[in-house]
C-alpha cells in the first residue's frame, strides 16, 4: 500500500487510480496524517457486503442491537385522570 500526500494525489490522480487498480488500496495523507484510502471497486463491494448483516441475521440475532437501555416494564408512574 503506497502513501500519497494530498498534493501529489490531486496532481497525479490518474497515477493514483492506476496504482489502486493494479496494486490495491492507496492511502492519501493530509499534513502527514492518514486521511483517506482509495480502494478498487471490487474490494469496496466485498467489504460493504461483509460489514452489513442481512435483515434475517438481525431478526434472528440473540443480542439486542440498540445502544440504550430500555426501562423495566411496569415501573412507570401513571397520571391519574382529572374530572372537571
Amino acid at each position: 500500500m503506497q502513501i500519497w500526500p494530498l498534493q501529489d494525489a490531486t496532481a497525479r490522480f490518474n497515477e493514483l487510480l492506476d496504482a489502486c487498480i493494479n496494486e490495491g488500496p492507496q492511502v492519501v495523507t493530509k499534513r502527514g496524517t492518514e486521511t483517506a484510502v482509495l480502494v478498487p471497486i471490487a474490494e469496496w463491494k466485498r467489504l460493504k457486503n461483509v460489514a452489513r448483516p442481512s435483515l434475517k441475521d438481525l431478526l434472528l440475532c440473540d443480542e439486542g442491537r440498540a445502544d440504550f437501555d430500555l426501562p423495566q416494564r411496569g415501573l412507570a408512574k401513571r397520571r391519574t385522570s382529572v374530572t372537571l
